[in-house]
């Protein structure tokens, strides 16, 4: 499946700016938990988690989902592909891995919190706060820097498809009337 030149472009400034908006709401969440631990306000770390669960609630999912989308769509409809190369290969896991995390373990986590300070508790764990942003800052980084880079090479399935490419080019030119 090819997509087509204005198609590709979209779909590639749509998956930029949803995983730009991933790495910064990353970046929103890990100074919101700095705040809620580094502080001696109630008020302010009460209000720190409730922004976290804000951009929990209503803006990673949509963006990690589209991000999902969007580079499933640039990978299966260019010659990148899903899997055959090693870095395209990664940052699909990682990405799905991100999404499941945000999904099952950070908003639960954030809802939890939340409603522990709403009571009138201090803030259960520091840990909790800042590890999720903390993490999945880091894979973001990870990401960006493979998207950048292009490590590692073909897949093995991806050595089989240029061999084959390679193979129908040369059976082409050997049946094509001089």
């Amino acid at each position: 499946m090819r997509t087509s030149r204005p198609a590709r472009r979209a779909f590639l400034v749509v998956h930029v700016v949803a995983s730009a908006s991933w790495l910064g709401l990353s970046l929103g969440l890990l100074a919101l938990g700095i705040a809620a631990v580094t502080t001696q306000s109630a008020v302010t770390v009460e209000t720190s988690v409730r922004a976290m669960k804000l951009f929990a609630d209503w803006l990673l999912l949509p963006v990690a989902f589209l991000t999902v989308f969007s580079g499933l769509v640039l990978s299966l409809g260019t010659p990148w592909g899903l899997a055959r190369h090693r870095w395209v290969y990664t940052k699909f896991w990682l990405t799905l891995a991100t999404t499941a995390a945000t999904l099952l373990v950070l908003r639960p986590g954030l809802n939890s919190t939340v409603q522990d300070v709403a009571a009138g508790e201090p803030l259960p764990s520091s840990r909790g706060v800042l590890m999720g942003p903390i993490v999945s800052l880091t894979a973001y980084v990870f990401m960006t820097v493979i998207s950048v880079l292009k490590p590692w090479g073909l897949t093995r399935r991806g050595r089989w498809h240029r061999a084959s490419q390679r193979a129908a080019q040369t059976a082409r030119r050997l049946t094509e009337p001089v």
